[in-house]
């Protein structure tokens, strides 16, 4: 054999050799290729497809309609109770009363109706409907910090006077949003910066003109029935637990304080006391906390008739209307939306936005105008209103009354109570499913309390629910 031959032989040799490593690598899949001595994997699933449309299922109603069908009272007797009542020696001289059809309008029982007259805390069902037709359900207030100059930074609030002092609640009102929360999120920013030690200001401008109505008894603000109005609180400025302890004199300082507090406890020091300051410009927010939305605060306020916190909401429709952040302003502020929204406000005049001050006058008429708007469904956006409202014998300021009435559970109503004054506002289910509108209201009750005209009106409103009166 040649030595070309040989070398060609040799050549080819090592290609086969070669070739065969190369195949037995392939099938143990140590290198590509189409050889494999794995299992042939099975066919893949096809590809998916997004099914067509269908129509919906029907889905069941939370609560049944109201039946249109229901019979209407009869005016004659209707107007039969209302004519007890005014004559009732426990109402007094002075007493303004309306019975109507929810669905319809109809009046079927009056007195009086439309003379102004002392609602107390009903006004709050103005604020109510003026801040969910002009604001919206879904707001919620920020309380922030943002960095000042230095050192500095500056807690600002933004209408929230139920702030907690440590963690919030994502599942409350009160307590929806906690100065814990915000503080951690504020030394977070301040130790990325290498910053321990910060002077601490707040910033309570959004409101203006005093904190304190003049309009309002000295012994009320004493008791605690209200507290100073500001854009910035905890526990709407409450120096101790209960309905109605003493409130802190300023609540922004004490806020800031607080939260002074909870910087502290996450590695921040605050150098000196908490001073007012404005926001800077521009300013570089460091942590953010929102309340709960706009629905569930008015919920609270009609509830459990908190004074403070419908100021805070009367002050928040004036700067959307653009008008001062004082009393003056959210009064004139909600009595103007609620004329938009279609009520005839004739004759009402507002010393403040909750019903606590002296001279505040509005018509049972304005009343029943806006718990029909209220219970209208093309108003959806009004709901909370309707729903809001204490429950009889179960929930809020009502919890007490009707215990032992077969109205409980089918009355809501927003109640009114003053010196002298007893008003009650509201909803009521009659025997024969029929929704009613009714107002009550008395403003030279006789000495002796709120007992005497509370059950008067309790009486005659069981009657309505329990009547028929076909």
């Amino acid at each position: 054999m040649t030595t070309a031959a040989r070398v060609v032989g040799t050549g080819f040799l090592v290609l086969v050799l070669a070739g065969g490593a190369y195949v037995t690598a392939d099938a143990y899949d140590v290198v590509p290729g189409m050889v494999t001595l794995e299992d042939t994997p099975p066919d893949p699933l096809p590809f998916p497809t997004a099914p067509g449309a269908v129509e919906p299922a029907d889905t069941g109603s939370a609560l049944a309609d109201l039946d249109p069908q229901a019979p209407v009272p009869t005016a004659a007797n209707v107007q039969a109770l209302v004519d007890g009542l005014v004559k009732d020696p426990r109402m007094g001289a002075s007493v303004g009363v309306v019975v109507a059809d929810q669905l319809t309008g109809d009046v079927l029982g009056a007195h009086l109706a439309d003379a102004g007259r002392t609602p107390a805390s009903t006004a709050k069902l103005v604020t109510a409907i003026a801040a969910l037709s002009t604001l919206g359900p879904d707001v919620t207030l920020p309380t922030r910090v943002v960095r000042g100059a230095g050192s500095s930074i500056v807690l600002v609030g933004g209408g929230d006077m139920m702030l907690a002092a440590g963690a919030g609640d994502p599942a409350a009102v009160e307590g929806h949003a906690g100065l814990a929360d915000l503080a951690a999120q504020v030394a977070k920013a301040l130790q990325l910066e290498g910053v321990t030690t910060v002077s601490l200001g707040f910033d309570d401008f959004l409101f203006s003109g005093p904190t304190l109505s003049p309009t309002w008894n000295p012994a009320d603000i004493a008791a605690g029935f209200v507290a100073p109005v500001t854009p910035l609180a905890v526990d709407t400025a409450k120096i101790s637990p209960g309905e109605y302890p003493p409130r802190y004199a300023d609540p922004s300082l004490a806020a800031a304080k607080t939260f002074a507090q909870r910087l502290g406890e996450v590695g921040i020091t605050v150098d000196g006391t908490p001073r007012r300051s404005e926001t800077p410009g521009n300013a570089r927010e460091l942590g953010i906390v929102r309340s709960a939305p706009l629905d569930g605060i008015v919920h609270h306020f009609l509830d459990t008739s908190d004074n403070a916190i419908t100021e805070v909401v009367s002050r928040l429709v004036a700067i959307d209307a653009g008008l001062p952040a004082t009393f003056e302003g959210g009064t004139t502020a909600v009595l103007h939306a609620v004329a938009v929204a279609g009520v005839d406000t004739t004759g009402a005049n507002l010393s403040d936005a909750s019903g606590l001050g002296a001279g505040s006058v509005l018509p049972p008429d304005l009343l029943v105008g806006l718990l029909r708007l209220a219970t209208d469904p093309a108003h959806g956006v009004l709901r909370d209103v309707a729903t809001g409202m204490p429950i009889a014998g179960l929930t809020g300021t009502l919890s007490d009354r009707y215990t032992q009435s077969t109205a409980r559970g089918l009355v809501r109503a927003k109640t009114g109570s003053l010196p002298h004054v007893t008003s009650l506002a509201g909803t009521v289910l009659d025997a024969d499913g029929r929704q009613l509108v009714f107002v009550v209201m008395a403003d030279a009750t006789p000495d002796g309390g709120q007992w005497g005209p509370r059950a008067a009106i309790d009486s005659f409103v069981t009657a309505l629910s329990g009547c028929g009166c076909g």
